[in-house]
């Protein structure tokens, strides 16, 4: 019997790098609803009281940045500069050119708009088909925002963090050894208080009970006091939280981030692809668990290398499944963006709680493959 431990770890929307995700995500959204064809990257930097927005924009939207940055502050639920940031009160500062012409010389015939290697992943431990710590650790957080927002727990403020630790046995998730959260909270609010309504109406909520047992250690705000957060207690930026958006370290990755970039970038577009092809890959049977690699090149459009590993869980030889990809899909980035319909303002949706597993985004879906 074989027994390790792996970990993974998420956060609230209120975490200062997913506000930065989020305000990068809706100005891309709001570029494609109204000119599908908006070349976006877009990064967002929060500090004490102050939003910056840089990056390059060619489109023929017409966009109010301040009020988007104003808009998702507020949503998010950030109102005190003296704790976080007040979305009335913080500076807003816009930075904006266009993309260069020589990126676009080679998207505009259909190219990748950069080099790089992208991975996905996918594994059947979850009905999601995510690894089960990332999966646990994403609804835990969602759980929180919610708790949050309902006023269920009505001292907890937006910035927050969760951790889950699991043991496997044999490869299987068996039990979890730890639950992390940390939450950020008015300061009035009594820790002890804390910790039993954070483990009555969210942990108990979410996780499934067989999973925790006497030695399951459960921290909740394990330093004492979390009142100063959000930009105010630590920067936030665009781009800086890929492994909780993508396979909480589960998987490998290829560096690039998704947020605030419009699907010509190969970062984000074929990163999708390839967790939809791993998940099919999965859910039809092919293997239990299944990591794709492909890589680009700048302004050409079709992948330069594509690469499969089942870790020994496949029912036909990896060839074979190589074999089965290069039939099935259109891996140029025009074709993936075609096929899984990029251009629709859908990313705001996809910002928090994990990139992947969430069964209302098109890379979700689950086809017949053979």
């Amino acid at each position: 019997m074989k027994k390790y431990y792996f970990t993974s770890e998420s956060v609230t929307e209120g975490h200062p790098d997913k506000l930065c995700d989020y305000i990068s995500d809706t100005i891309l959204d709001e570029c494609l609803k109204q000119d599908k064809n908006s070349r976006v990257a877009v990064e967002t930097f929060a500090s004490k009281n102050k939003i910056a927005i840089a990056g390059q924009l060619t489109t023929n939207a017409k966009l109010d940045i301040e009020n988007i940055v104003r808009n998702r502050i507020k949503e998010i639920g950030y109102d005190d500069e003296n704790v976080d940031i007040d979305y009335r009160t913080c500076d807003v500062d816009i930075n904006i050119t266009k993309q260069s012409s020589d990126i676009a010389m080679g998207v505009d015939i259909g190219g990748a708009g950069d080099q790089g290697i992208m991975f996905g992943f996918a594994c059947d431990e979850t009905k999601n088909y995510m690894p089960f710590a990332i999966d646990m650790a994403h609804k835990l957080s969602a759980k929180l925002t919610e708790v949050r927002k309902g006023r269920e727990i009505p001292y907890l403020r937006p910035d927050g963090k969760t951790q889950v630790t699991v043991e496997y046995v044999d490869g299987v998730p068996s039990r979890i050894e730890t639950i992390l959260i940390s939450n950020q909270h008015t300061p009035d609010v009594d820790l002890s208080t804390m910790k039993k309504d954070i483990t009555e109406k969210v942990i108990n909520k979410v996780i499934d009970q067989k999973y925790i047992d006497k030695n399951t250690k459960i921290y909740v705000n394990p330093t004492g006091r979390f009142v100063i957060g959000g930009p105010l207690g630590d920067t936030g930026l665009t781009g800086r939280k890929i492994i909780v958006d993508t396979y909480g370290g589960y998987s490998r990755h290829g560096g690039g981030a998704f947020s605030g970039k419009d699907a010509t970038k190969v970062d984000r577009s074929a990163a999708y692809m390839l967790r939809h092809i791993a998940k099919n890959i999965v859910a039809n049977g092919l293997a239990k668990k299944c990591e794709l690699q492909i890589a680009y090149a700048i302004g050409i459009e079709e992948p330069v290398s594509i690469y499969v590993d089942t870790f020994g869980t496949s029912t036909i030889p990896d060839e074979e499944i190589i074999k089965i990809i290069k039939n099935k899909f259109d891996l140029t980035p025009k074709g993936i963006i075609n096929y899984l319909g990029l251009q629709e303002p859908i990313y705001s949706k996809t910002t928090n709680y994990g990139h992947f597993g969430k069964e209302n985004l098109p890379w979700e879906k689950i086809i017949k493959l053979v």
